[in-house]
């Protein structure tokens, strides 16, 4: 246990790194000390002195004299390397803050939703990048292939639209891989709507995806829909669900799909002791704090079929991520 509370300070102090661009500014420029990287980020020196300690420790960087260089794990935080550790240091920090929120509000009951991401204003921020570094390369090298919906979109240059879209990520690998999709995101987060348009731009798309603040019941489009894409999004609306799949089903075009994608909750219990699935049985419980719980296949599938969409199912990871398509007829 102490080994593993070591391991979560680890991914703390590896947080205020990310946060404040410590790694990415000891990458660009080796050999810093702490004054130094102190004024090349913008931050406070006895902040930044007491952050290196800390990052020394860890393993995170190395000292030489009184200079600092990255080491090899620390490099792996920075955002941009290859298969990143960012998403770890975040979703540990954001698990703290569930925790703790839980751990006061199961004396009451009360579940206060959405906002509590928004609690911790340097978590929101990451939220988007963190999905986007975690769960893009099973969506650019497994899941838009193995599922013929995006292809037939792209075929007849039709519109998709990304529900509870986050930073635009999965709008933007879409769109570069499919060279004739127009694409709308809609979040009901204006920090998350601000970096899907400035990346949206950075990328080239900006003619062919546009994000705007809002959600699923009260959007509108000007033409049906050919795509509807739910990426971990139809938990937080489950509650709602005869309303959220009918709302679904009258703006899909004939022919046209709902591409729902989610964790998938184990039929059996004893699944959750999988070390895969050990984080989304703590994830379920910050679910709960939210309003929300994670779901199980069938139970999409049956609500598809009520407003009559056509099912498919398609797993990844491993068996603990699950697309499931509705195409209406």
């Amino acid at each position: 246990m102490k080994q593993q509370m070591q391991g979560a300070m680890a991914l703390h102090v590896a947080y205020v790194g990310i946060v404040n661009g410590l790694f990415d500014a000891l990458e660009a420029q080796p050999g810093q000390t702490a004054a130094q990287l102190a004024d090349a980020t913008g931050t406070d020196a006895g902040y930044v002195t007491r952050w290196c300690d800390a990052a020394y420790a860890f393993e995170l960087i190395d000292r030489e004299a009184e200079a600092f260089v990255l080491t090899e794990l620390g490099g792996q935080f920075r955002p941009e390397a290859p298969g990143t550790f960012m998403p770890m240091a975040v979703q540990t920090v954001l698990g703290a803050h569930m925790a703790e929120r839980a751990a006061g509000l199961m004396r009451t009951g009360e579940r206060p939703g959405e906002q509590v991401l928004a609690e911790r204003e340097t978590v929101l921020p990451w939220f988007g990048p963190m999905l986007e570094r975690a769960f893009g390369p099973v969506f650019q090298n497994e899941i838009i292939e193995a599922v013929p919906a995006f292809r037939q979109v792209d075929d007849k240059a039709g519109l998709a639209v990304d529900l509870g879209c986050g930073n635009g990520w999965y709008l933007r690998a879409l769109a570069q891989r499919c060279p004739h999709l127009r694409g709308v995101g809609l979040d009901g987060f204006e920090e998350n709507i601000r970096q899907a348009c400035k990346m949206a731009s950075a990328d080239g798309l900006s003619d062919r995806l546009s994000f705007k603040q809002g959600d699923l019941h009260n959007f509108t489009v000007d033409e049906p829909v050919d795509l509807i894409a739910m990426n971990r999004a139809l938990h937080h609306v489950w509650a709602d669900k005869e309303n959220v799949f009918r709302i679904l089903a009258e703006h899909l075009a004939p022919g046209g799909a709902a591409v729902i994608w989610e964790p998938r909750w184990p039929d059996e219990p004893s699944t959750l002791r999988q070390p895969r699935a050990r984080g989304m049985a703590f994830q379920n419980l910050s679910e709960h704090v939210q309003g929300n719980h994670f779901l199980r296949p069938d139970e999409i599938t049956t609500q598809m079929q009520k407003v009559g969409l056509q099912t498919s199912v398609h797993l990844f990871g491993e068996g603990h991520e699950a697309v499931i398509v509705g195409v209406r007829a």
